[in-house]
């Protein structure tokens, strides 16, 4: 069995267990396909890893199980899928309904969706294709894109460039690494970090900021 040799070529006498068995079982069901279910999922819920997933693509290639430019090609449609499901959501929920919770939301009004918007509508094009690249933005980033109707083939067309870079470059890793394609998690858990850092910062700052602004805004005094 896959996981069996993936196992045992990474010096372990356990099978591969969690998400990376789950990933390695789909690869073994359905070949090269099974790159893209698993990413499609990825997409679909954020929380599975595409840093583990393509890695261990791109080992199961150098086992013979399919070829590199297959794990590649694969991975890329799945992203491509995933995204074009999360940009679906997007403009079907659309911009009206996203102000309308936002202002009956505390902290938040709808001002700040519109300022959101025209920052999107500005940068959207360089937004998408660099959030393919970034961990737990390469999914999220295709909502904001759905909600302000991007053109969908230029969405399309970005989605695939920078989701082929993503993936080339771990599966790549994954595959030159061999045995050790787990080497590649903590460096990928930095960069995951660091994203999470930055967002973290930024909530804090603006829920601050809009703290500060309600206290020193006058309030009418009831007559």
């Amino acid at each position: 069995m896959l996981r069996q040799q993936l196992a045992a070529n990474a010096g372990s006498g356990e099978e591969l267990s969690g998400i990376a068995g789950w990933a390695v079982d789909i690869m073994t069901a359905l070949g090269p396909i099974g790159v893209a279910v698993t990413i499609f999922l990825e997409n679909a819920w954020p929380p599975i890893p595409s840093e583990i997933i393509l890695p261990l693509a791109g080992f199961t290639a150098a086992q013979g199980s399919f070829t590199v430019a297959e794990a590649i090609i694969w991975a890329t449609v799945g992203s491509v899928l995933g995204a074009w499901m999360l940009y679906g959501l997007g403009r079907v929920f659309g911009h009206d309904r996203l102000v309308a919770i936002a202002e009956k939301l505390p902290l938040v009004r709808g001002a700040d969706i519109s300022k959101t918007t025209d920052w999107f509508n500005r940068h959207g094009s360089k937004a998408v294709f660099f959030g393919r690249m970034l961990p737990i933005f390469r999914s999220l980033i295709s909502i904001p894109a759905g909600l302000e109707k991007m053109n969908f083939v230029l969405f399309s067309a970005l989605t695939l460039a920078g989701s082929l870079i993503w993936n080339s470059i771990f599966v790549g890793a994954g595959y030159l690494l061999g045995e050790n394609w787990e080497a590649i998690g903590p460096w990928a858990d930095v960069l995951q970090y660091v994203v999470i850092a930055v967002v973290v910062v930024i909530i804090v700052w603006w829920v601050v900021k809009r703290i500060l602004e309600n206290r020193n805004t006058p309030t009418e005094e009831n007559p």
